[in-house]
């Protein structure tokens, strides 16, 4: 899951980002309503975590022009004030979830992993293919009835391949999904990390390379 923090407190928002990450998802990081609107022109989102009261851009006008961009992005709106009014006001925004400040963080987690799970952004609580099963909601991976221990890319490449269905999905895709912005698109880590998925869910093998195109689950 890819995922864009709005937030300009410094210490709240390394600390979100740094909590969804160890969560295992991909956490972009923006301090005020320009800078959102500048990584979300150049980037695909599952879910943008909005504080409502940013500098520069209020987060109203980034909700606003999120949605007026037909984005499938999915919106959780973050604020100091958990007033009625003020919910009603953000869900009538565009937003799609609205958590008040201060909040407890596995909530945090559980609505994001909730509003990526939601039809056409994400991918459903379990993925199966044959004898391999994938249960992102416990994060848990087994292979004939065999638990697989997989670190937090590989089991988010691993949900990308299930998710495809047999379509071939990209190097670069996987890097954009899985990675954050400051991956280095020229680095092995696609592949390094298919080598050792391929090695930790044992035969017979369920991930194809695709020459010049990419992976996908055979």
């Amino acid at each position: 899951m890819r995922v864009l923090v709005v937030e300009d407190h410094p210490k709240l928002a390394m600390a979100v980002t740094a909590g969804l990450r160890q969560a295992g998802m991909a956490v972009d990081l923006a301090f005020d309503g320009q800078d959102a609107l500048e990584h979300l022109e150049v980037s695909d989102y599952d879910v943008v975590v909005l504080d409502r009261d940013l500098p520069k851009v209020h987060g109203d006008d980034v909700c606003r022009t999120l949605v007026a961009s037909e984005s499938a992005a999915r919106v959780l709106m973050l604020t100091a004030s958990g007033a009625l009014q003020d919910r009603v006001e953000g869900l009538g925004l565009g937003a799609d979830d609205y958590l008040p400040k201060p909040f407890e963080f596995p909530e945090l987690v559980a609505r994001v992993r909730a509003l990526g799970r939601r039809p056409g952004v994400s991918l459903p609580p379990t993925l199966v293919h044959g004898d391999l099963e994938l249960d992102s909601a416990r994060r848990r991976v087994t292979r004939a009835g065999r638990s697989v221990a997989l670190n937090p890319k590989e089991f988010a490449v691993l949900e990308i391949l299930l998710g495809a269905e047999g379509v071939v999905v990209s190097s670069e895709q996987l890097l954009e999904r899985v990675w954050d912005e400051h991956a280095d698109p020229f680095s092995q880590a696609v592949k390094t990390t298919i080598s050792r998925l391929r090695a930790k869910l044992g035969d017979p093998p369920v991930i194809e390379t695709v020459a010049k195109a990419g992976y996908r689950i055979s």
